[in-house]
Parts: C-alpha cells; sequence; structure tokens
C-alpha cells in the first residue's frame, strides 16, 4: 500500500543530485577580474593574448588568480578590488596605444570562483540584481546636433526624389550643417520648389534670394520641430537600448532619461560586461548607396591618396580594399522591418537577410530597376565609422522587400550585424561617459537581512513542525529544505536574476509550501481519529489531501502568473520566484515527503503506530478502551 517503485526513488535521487550540483555554485561566490574581447565581436582573439596580457600585468606588479581564454574573451581572475582595477588600466594601456581606435574592449568583471569540474557542467551562480550584488551602470550621452543633421540629411534625399518626380530643375543641394541649401537656374522653378516645400515639409522654413545669375533657396530646421526631433531621438534611443538588451537577455534593466541629452542604463547581475558595453556603445545603422565606377573612382580605389571625385566618399571592405561610393543615401536602417542571420542558399556563407517596409521595398525596387549592371555599396556604420559589408553587382530588378547581405562574413559575424540592425537603428549616436561596476544600491546590510529572513523563516517553520508533528514534522523540514535547494537550482540554471522582492518571495515560498505538509499531515490525524489502521491513514491522508493540495497550489500560481505578465521591475522579479516556488514546492512536499515516508513506515508489515503528534478526539467519541493506533 504505502510502497513506492524503484523509479520514483531514483526519480527523488536524481532531483537531488542534479539540484545539489545546480546549487553548488552559489556557495563558493564571485571574485573581480578583468574581461578583454576584440572591438569587433567577429573577429577572435590572437593566441599570443593570454601572453601580452601576463606580460603587462607583471610589468604593474600584479599576478592573476587564474584565466580563461576562448576565441572571443578572455577573463582574468584577480585577488582584490584594487588588483582590479590596477590591472584594468595596465592591459587597457598595453594592448591600446591608440585610445581613439581601440582593437579590444577591456572591461570590469566578476567571474565565479566555482572549481572547473562544475564549469564543465554549466552549472554557475543565479545573477544578484542591483539592490544584493550591484552590476554595470553606464551614463550614454546622445549627439542631439547629429540628429538634426541626421533630418536635414533625409530631407536633401528626398527633395532630389521629389524634384525629380515633379520635373523641377535645379543647380545643386548643398548641405551646410543644419541648412540646406538649392540653387536654380530660373525663378519659376524656385517658387515651384518653395510651394512643394510648404505642402510637404511643415517643419522646415524656406526663405529664397537671389545669388548672382542664380536663385537660392534656404531651408531652414523650425525651432519648435528641432526640439521635436531632439526629443523623438531621445526617445528612440531607449526604445533601441530596450531591445539590444533584451537580444542579451539581461533581467531587469533600468534604462531611464537624465536630462535633456543623457541617458542612464544599469544592468544588474551581469556577467559578460565587455559585450553589454560594445553593444550599448556601437551606434550600428545601415545605408545602402551606389558604387561610382568611373575611371576617376576607379583611380582613387586603387591610390589611398587619390583624389576622391566631388559628390563620393571612400570606404573601406572589411579585406581592406578601398570602394568609392556616392554620397547619396538611397535607404538607411529605418526601412527595416526584420534583420536575422543565415546563409547564402547558393554558395552556403553567412549572410544577414533583411525584411524592408513598403516604403523600403519600392525605393529598392526601383533602384536595382534602373541600375542593373553597377555595383551597389551596403555600408555599417558603427561609432561613427564606416565600412562596406558587401558592394555586389546588381543583376535584375529586385522586388518584395527581401534583402541578403553577404560576403566573407563568420556565422558569429552574421549574427551581431543582425542583432544590431534587428534592434533599430540609433536616431543619433552616443557616447559611454561614465561607465562603473557599482555596489550593492541598499548595501551589504540588505543581503544579510535578506539571507537572514529565509534562514529564520525555515529555522521557525521546522522547529514548529517537529514540535507538532513529530517525525511527520520532521520529514515536513526535510522537504522544506529540498524545496528550497531546488528552487535555488532551478534559478541558477535559468540563470535569473535574483533581486530582494525575490527574497522576499523565497521566504513566503517557505510558509506557502509547509501549507501542503500541514494539510497531508492533518488528513491522516483525522484517519486516525476515525480509527483507520496507520498504513491505511497513510495511503489515505496522502491521496485526500492531493485534490485541495493542487488547487490550492494553481489559484495561487494564477495570481503569480498575473503579477510575472503585467508586473515589472521588482514586481516580475518577485513573481518569477514566486511561480518557481509554487512548481518545486508541489514535488516537494508530496512527492519526495510521501517517499521519505513509505520508506520509513511502509517496509512495517504490522504498523501500531505512527510519530505524527497528538490524535485529539473528541470526548463524546472517546473509545472506552485504548487504542493501539495511538499517535506517539
Amino acid at each position: 500500500m504505502n510502497r513506492y517503485a524503484i523509479w520514483k526513488y531514483l526519480t527523488i535521487a536524481l532531483a537531488l543530485v542534479v539540484g545539489g550540483l545546480y546549487t553548488l555554485p552559489n556557495f563558493f561566490g564571485e571574485a573581480p577580474a578583468v574581461q578583454v574581447s576584440s572591438a569587433k565581436p567577429a573577429r577572435p582573439l590572437p593566441l599570443e593574448l593570454p601572453t601580452a596580457v601576463e606580460m603587462a600585468l607583471a610589468k604593474a606588479g600584479l599576478s592573476a588568480q587564474a584565466s580563461s581564454f576562448d576565441t572571443h574573451s578572455l577573463k582574468v581572475r584577480l585577488v582584490s578590488n584594487d588588483d582590479q582595477l590596477k590591472a584594468k588600466d595596465a592591459i587597457e594601456k598595453a594592448l591600446n596605444p591608440n585610445a581613439g581606435n581601440p582593437d579590444y574592449v577591456v572591461a570590469l568583471n566578476l567571474v565565479s570562483r566555482s572549481p572547473a569540474w562544475l564549469t564543465s557542467l554549466n552549472a554557475s551562480p543565479m545573477y544578484l540584481g542591483l539592490d544584493l550584488r550591484g552590476g554595470v551602470h553606464f551614463m550614454l550621452q546622445v549627439d542631439m546636433q547629429a540628429a538634426l543633421t541626421k533630418k536635414a540629411e533625409a530631407l536633401g534625399g528626398d527633395l532630389r526624389t521629389a524634384f525629380r518626380e515633379n520635373n523641377i530643375r535645379h543647380a545643386g543641394i548643398n548641405r551646410n550643417g543644419q541648412t540646406l541649401e538649392v540653387l536654380f537656374h530660373d525663378e519659376s522653378a524656385l517658387q515651384a520648389a518653395s510651394r512643394m516645400v510648404q505642402d510637404q515639409w511643415t517643419d522646415f522654413s524656406a526663405q529664397s534670394a537671389k545669388q548672382g545669375d542664380h536663385w537660392l533657396l534656404t531651408l531652414v530646421l523650425k525651432p519648435e520641430a528641432a526640439r521635436r526631433v531632439q526629443q523623438q531621438a531621445l526617445k528612440q534611443n531607449i526604445t533601441t537600448l530596450h531591445n539590444r538588451i533584451n537580444e542579451l537577455g539581461v533581467a531587469e534593466p533600468v534604462i531611464q532619461q537624465q536630462g535633456l541629452d543623457r541617458i542612464v542604463v544599469q544592468l544588474p547581475g551581469v556577467q559578460d560586461t565587455a559585450k553589454a558595453k560594445d553593444i550599448l556603445g556601437r551606434t550600428a545603422t545601415l545605408e545602402v548607396r551606389m558604387v561610382d565606377d568611373s575611371s576617376e573612382a576607379k583611380s582613387a580605389e586603387l591610390s589611398p591618396s587619390g583624389v576622391v571625385p566631388f559628390g563620393d566618399e571612400r570606404f573601406a571592405e572589411r579585406s581592406g580594399q578601398a570602394v568609392i561610393v556616392k554620397k547619396q543615401v538611397l535607404l538607411t536602417g529605418e526601412n527595416l522591418t526584420d534583420a536575422q542571420p543565415g546563409f547564402d542558399s547558393q554558395t552556403q556563407e553567412a549572410a544577414v537577410h533583411l525584411t524592408l517596409d513598403a516604403k523600403g521595398a519600392r525605393i529598392f525596387r526601383d533602384v536595382t530597376r534602373d541600375n542593373v549592371g553597377k555595383r551597389m555599396a551596403i555600408l555599417l556604420f558603427e561609432k561613427g565609422k564606416g565600412e562596406v559589408v558587401t558592394d555586389p553587382v546588381i543583376r535584375s530588378e529586385i522586388g518584395g522587400g527581401r534583402v541578403q547581405i553577404s560576403g566573407r562574413m563568420t556565422p558569429q559575424e552574421a549574427n551581431d550585424v543582425a542583432l544590431l540592425l534587428r534592434a533599430g537603428s540609433l536616431a543619433a549616436p552616443m557616447e559611454i561617459i561614465e561607465e562603473r561596476s557599482i555596489g550593492p544600491s541598499l548595501g551589504a546590510e540588505n543581503i544579510a537581512k535578506g539571507f537572514d529572513s529565509v534562514t529564520w523563516g525555515f529555522v521557525g517553520v521546522a522547529s514548529f513542525m517537529i514540535l507538532y508533528y513529530l517525525f511527520f514534522g520532521l520529514v515536513s523540514s526535510v522537504s522544506l529544505a529540498v524545496n528550497l535547494l531546488l528552487l535555488v537550482a532551478v534559478l541558477s540554471m535559468l540563470q535569473a536574476t535574483l533581486t530582494l522582492p525575490g527574497m522576499a518571495a523565497m521566504a513566503l515560498v517557505l510558509g506557502m509550501a509547509i501549507d501542503a505538509n500541514v494539510l497531508i499531515n492533518e488528513r491522516v490525524r483525522e484517519e486516525l481519529r476515525a480509527g483507520v489502521p496507520p498504513q491505511a491513514a497513510i495511503h489515505a491522508g496522502y491521496d485526500r489531501a492531493w485534490a485541495t493540495i493542487l488547487d490550492s497550489n494553481v489559484t495561487t500560481l494564477i495570481a503569480g502568473l498575473a503579477l510575472l505578465a503585467f508586473g515589472s521591475g521588482p514586481v516580475r522579479g518577485f513573481a518569477v520566484v514566486h511561480c518557481l516556488g509554487i512548481m518545486t514546492s508541489m514535488f516537494s512536499s508530496v512527492f519526495f515527503s510521501r517517499g521519505l515516508i513509505n520508506l520509513w513506515y511502509g517496509r512495517q508489515k504490522k504498523l501500531l503506530t505512527v510519530s505524527i503528534g497528538t490524535v485529539w478526539r473528541p470526548t463524546a467519541l472517546e473509545p472506552q478502551e485504548p487504542n493501539r493506533v495511538e499517535a506517539q
């Protein structure tokens, strides 16, 4: 009756082993470290990098406790925080002699002290939020003037298209800062252009004047429109940062505006701070331009000192080969709706598949139709520097809004490019003006109090259960400890971020989890009170309490899922631990505790008594003779 099959005990044993292994890394703590990664994530680190870092540390009088190296990052573990700061400065000076164009990203980090055999099992400690352990703090400066310049450049491209479609002849469009100047040969063309600007581009004010034999139309962005552009740029950058951080998998980030042109980013519990710094600091935007294939442009491509033709710019491919492209921008990243990494179906090379919006698809179709046989360059701008990703020859008209970027890219590089483009283009470039690893916002006292609340809550509940239910109370307490073990293990496996509200949820889960055992124990007592033999009472107690336990946990889980779906910030941190704790308690309170009871009592064929505390009976129902199944 009260026997478990061997597979059930094996399941319990497996859960305990896995739970123990993935909980163990949380007891080793973390050590200060310096992480070195390539300035371009797709570029693998050289094999001699560890030697160069070791020499830089030795020159500074420092030594590393341990280090781990792969093709994308080198992590060097130090003894103290002071050594960490000194090591960062020493490594940065040694690896990046040209600070304006660094080859490596050197950032502060924290690495687990877990032994290698645990790390090989992918057992990592769970993250702690800013209110417990801290994280990384960034202050980003938004270049508002660049946003206004970008608005003027966009108008210049739209004007060229509109003039061509309306047969308005002009002598050239020049941008002077954030002002556009359009020259006309006759006054009638000037008036037609002025009317069109007033009708279609109300954000710009138009002023006309005669300049020698030509007429000049000057377009200036209105002050109220400029303020609106700057506000929209700040909002778009914040949204883009949210998308990028979501791609990084950082839990509960803090991204908020500070002042008129700054954004604060706090990444709680982040592990790969170098990757986060690189992704946040990159201002990747996509531009599509035509390649100038004239003889003058060819000469400029072959000679670094060659004169670039008027209206063109020189950019380099990834191989270093120069490409002369026209300044006119045909498409930008704003016309992208999606970007996914993949492979070229013909060459099987890594590629990025782009999906354009309706406007972008129309422009791209027209451009490819009118320029068959010519080269088109797709440029990626990062940190203000442009690079030609690919410059294919247009073979035929391309419609449908689906474009593929390929050309000597690795799968990792294709993934990074897709991530940046998919996250959305930045409305204005940003620069990291402050970076620091911060300690707990509420201090170490909160950590101590949080763990004390869980510890003393467990001790209090366990003491009451043992005193009131004796052996059954001891089994319930062991089940509660297993619940806590499994909860920490699941949080560690999911790499969830534990915040102070999460610790409060953990303490609450202890009280809620023991409720199931209280229901089981009281149900067993009721069966004993009714005169049922002990073995049958145990069996009936667990079976009949199960429906009530399931109902109560499901209703509580529904409330937790509502908090998880509609909450944000600390509320979500509470909801995650709350929901996971309910699910682990279902296993420990019922399945695990019954396994222990069956193991202890199930092997006794003639069970006369069970240790479950005093079985209280109403006086009127007391039997005349002592009941042999009275609990001890």
